[in-house]
């Protein structure tokens, strides 16, 4: 049984990107899908990465940390990639709980001038 492979247009509306953040990745060799003539097609295996590429940004995660963590399960394996994945965890980790820091104290300051505004107006 052949595997089942979605065409660019299909990609996009899978994964709910557009045209030219698909290009994007395929040009920094996020994903490399089959080739026939002009068309382009993904199959498992690129399916696959996009999944991760996705979940990857949803937590802050910068395209060529990706990239590289990608490149990591070719060239060494799942094992290795998995540890890679707990040290990038960290450190993203730390770096979300600063900007919810951030978030919060702008959240803070807002509140407090809203509300020196709407006593000035009584």
């Amino acid at each position: 049984m052949a595997e089942a492979r979605l065409s660019f247009k299909e990609m996009c509306a899978e994964f709910d990107v557009t045209p030219r953040t698909l290009r994007y990745y395929e040009y920094i060799e996020l994903l490399q899908p089959d080739r026939e003539g002009r068309s382009r097609f993904y199959g498992a295996r690129e399916r696959a990465r996009m999944k991760l590429i996705m979940r990857g940004r949803k937590f802050g995660f910068q395209l060529e940390e990706i990239r590289q963590w990608l490149l990591i399960y070719e060239e060494e394996g799942n094992a290795v990639q998995m540890q890679a994945f707990i040290e990038m965890a960290d450190r993203q980790m730390i770096e979300l709980k600063k900007q919810r820091e951030q978030l919060d104290e702008a959240l803070d300051e807002l509140m407090k001038l809203r509300q020196t505004t709407a006593d000035s107006l009584s």
